[in-house]
């Protein structure tokens, strides 16, 4: 017997003992969940009672689960998808269009991919309501296994040695997109940008600004590749802040195409294309089975041609 066949058990109850498990508390379920804490602290009740089994246990003024209630947590996310898809295909059939779905995705795509992707939805599938979170790609991708997200729009690297979407996205479904083009940004009039190709090795003298995790560990690799160590001198997860550097000279960065589209050109900044193989890879992380839910294919099918229809040129728009 599973979990879906079990009479006592039903989605809404699992998302309960998840959130529990999740927030530490009956409490923070309750916030988290829309809920009163009463409502939360009842239907915990009812379910143990259907059960048999005590599913939390008091330790001093917390409580946490018990096996049974960790049973239920650890089974949930694949349960309620599962129910979740199914009530999706019975809407199909009944020619409905609505649903909620709940997307996490990383900066550079908040100012870029989402408001398209919200403005999409709204013009052809009006009763999906979208919700957004902003993560980067392994906060993402925990936040889909732990049921907290439908999908994840993230990232990788070349090569990239801590890739979220290996043994950390082990169960969930991932797939390919697209890809992101890498740019190096300069101050006007830098040497090494002689003939608007930009000399990575000329660059090996000059004061590095890094960004997040996954983009710092590329910029070390790609440096090392053709021959040097980069000193790092600055980090920051501000675009804005790296082009303010790069224009009073401070120092010199690589950016993703989107990071750069998503702000017009600050005074004093070049940027120049780096090679096509530096490119990183678009993704979307979804739970196996999600995209049988209509409100999430309907967002999957937005994200996927809104990411093909990306094109450079828009990249020299926003340099202009």
């Amino acid at each position: 017997m599973t979990l879906l066949d079990d009479p006592d058990l039903d989605a809404q109850a699992l998302r309960v003992v998840k959130a529990i498990a999740d927030e530490g508390s009956i409490t923070g379920a309750a916030a988290a969940l829309g809920y009163s804490q009463p409502a939360v602290s009842q239907q915990l009740k009812r379910l143990e009672m259907r059960l048999g089994l005590p599913l939390v246990e008091r330790v001093g003024r917390s409580v946490r689960l018990t096996e049974a209630g960790r049973i239920l947590a650890r089974h949930a996310p694949a349960v309620t998808t599962a129910l979740d898809a199914a009530a999706g295909e019975l809407a199909e059939l009944r020619g409905l269009r609505t649903g909620r779905v709940r997307l996490v995705g990383f900066p550079s795509a908040s100012p870029t991919i989402v408001p398209r992707l919200l403005a999409d939805l709204e013009a052809r599938h009006t009763g999906v309501s979208l919700t957004y979170l902003e993560a980067e790609p392994p906060e993402a991708v925990e936040a889909v296994k732990e049921d907290r997200a439908d999908i994840a729009l993230t990232f990788s690297y070349p090569g990239d040695r801590d890739d979220p979407h290996g043994a950390s996205a082990r169960g969930l479904s991932v797939r390919a997109i697209g890809t992101d083009d890498l740019v190096a940004v300069l101050p006007e009039g830098h040497p090494a940008a002689a003939g608007g190709e930009v000399d990575l090795p000329a660059l090996a003298g000059e004061r590095w600004i890094a960004g997040c995790p996954r983009c710092r560990g590329h910029l070390l690799e790609l440096c090392a590749r053709v021959g040097f160590s980069p000193r790092i001198a600055f980090e920051t997860d501000n675009f804005v802040a790296v082009e303010g550097l790069v224009a009073r000279g401070i120092g010199v960065a690589t950016l993703p195409a989107l990071a750069v589209a998503s702000f017009p050109r600050l005074p004093g900044v070049i940027t120049l294309p780096l090679p096509p193989a530096e490119a990183r890879t678009l993704h979307v992380v979804t739970a196996h089975g999600a995209e049988r839910v209509p409100a999430v294919r309907a967002t999957l099918d937005a994200v996927e041609r809104l990411v093909a229809e990306w094109t450079p040129t828009e990249v020299q728009t926003a340099r202009a």
